[in-house]
């Protein structure tokens, strides 16, 4: 049985008239004489709008309230799918997390898959019927229902190709793939082929926005190959696959950016065993995320200077955090708004020399000032301005000749 999962994001399925185009795509594999699995995302703008409505309930609105709230979007949109199928003259169904069941594990709001039970999915399949799953959900041990992060519905799509045993995992967005950088940014933005798991991981995770970083992680661990394409062109997109798969020619694959960071550093840090950990606790028990880490010890070893960047909508929070925090000891706290990170990727730097250099020196003909410096084996991080960040993509897009 040959089965193939689409997913379509909320772009895709945003109006009354792209349900219906999305609907066209759907039975084009049927006729291919596939077995379809769907899984959409809710209606644009429907996710955002529930979550407005929670905060003007509640500043702290209960997390398990919440999953069952914002998941609701989903449901809309895959009974309107089924419903556009069942006009057309095929059989299809809506399915929600709970009903498959899809089971998670984890906190509310960010939890994560651990099994999903396909049995009567299967059945539905092989009797003809077209399962519309909605993404981004699923249902815990306890019998509520939880989410998976924002972009969750990827994590869903390829978890279930996995469960599924599917021959391929579509995506479906608004974009015609993955490209070099945004081309909002520079017009030399060129959509890439193929791109690996590590690279793709890297990219969502320093500020593309095509898909979410955990279900590239997901795709990765499980050897699952996407395909990313327009929902509104039928052209080749690209496809996210195991390294070997590609033929490489390029030392950088792509690059990210951020707009909404802020940096903090503390000042005269007392330094003892055990700081970084009690300066970063109280942020982790407030699920922020804390980025580019840097840390400088005076000469005497008993002081030490710590920098590092957080979403700026974090940052009010993380000030009063720092700031009551008995456990830490400094003498003074340093805010910089405004700061943004442009990051190079590219599983070529690992064995090309001077990556580095040519970066840098890149950014200084500019007149970029770079304030923070991050590196892994396939990526280059700087802390910017975040006024320079058109300028340093376009500089370091032409510097490595991503157009080519």
């Amino acid at each position: 049985m040959k089965i193939i999962v689409l997913k379509f994001g909320g772009t895709s399925v945003g109006t009354i008239e792209k349900i219906k185009k999305i609907s066209k795509i759907v039975t084009s594999f049927v006729n291919k004489k596939y077995k379809v699995i769907v899984v959409s995302s809710a209606m644009s703008g429907v996710t955002n709008d529930l979550i407005n409505k929670s905060r003007k309930i509640s500043d702290n609105f209960n997390t398990s309230e919440y999953d069952v709230l914002v998941s609701s979007g989903e449901q809309i949109a895959c009974a309107l799918i089924s419903g556009r199928l069942n006009h057309l003259g095929y059989k299809s169904r809506s399915w929600l997390g709970w009903q498959v069941p899809i089971v998670t594990e984890g906190t509310h709001r960010s939890s994560r898959i651990v099994s999903i039970f396909k049995k009567r999915v299967l059945a539905y399949i092989k009797n003809g019927g077209i399962p519309i799953i909605t993404g981004f959900q699923g249902v815990n041990f306890e019998n509520r229902i939880t989410t998976l992060e924002r972009g969750g519905s990827d994590a869903s799509a390829i978890m279930i190709a996995k469960f599924f045993d599917a021959e391929k995992c579509i995506i479906y967005t608004d974009v015609e793939g993955i490209f070099t950088t945004d081309p909002n940014i520079t017009k030399k933005a060129k959509k890439i082929d193929k791109i690996s798991y590590e690279e793709m991981l890297e990219m969502a995770s320093l500020g593309a926005k095509v898909m979410q970083p955990a279900s590239i992680q997901d795709a990765r661990l499980n050897r699952i190959n996407i395909d990313v394409k327009s929902s509104f062109k039928n052209i080749p997109g690209t496809l996210i696959t195991k390294r070997k798969n590609i033929n490489k020619n390029k030392i950088i694959t792509g690059i990210s950016f951020t707009k909404n960071d802020s940096k903090v550093t503390l000042i005269g840090v007392v330094d003892k065993p055990g700081v970084a950990a009690s300066i970063f606790e109280p942020l982790f028990k407030n699920a922020i995320n804390v980025d580019m880490v840097v840390q400088n010890i005076s000469a005497d070893g008993n002081k030490t200077d710590l920098t590092f960047t957080v979403k700026s909508e974090d940052l009010n929070k993380v000030e009063k955090l720092i700031k009551n925090n008995k456990k830490i000891r400094f003498k003074d706290i340093l805010i910089t708004k405004n700061v943004s990170k442009v990051s190079i990727i590219g599983v070529g730097m690992i064995t090309t020399p001077g990556v580095t250099y040519r970066m840098f020196k890149a950014l200084s003909k500019k007149n970029i000032n770079i304030q923070v410096i991050s590196t892994s084996e396939i990526k280059i991080s700087v802390l910017i301005n975040k006024k320079l960040v058109t300028k340093a993509v376009s500089t370091l897009h032409n510097e490595f000749k991503l157009e080519k």
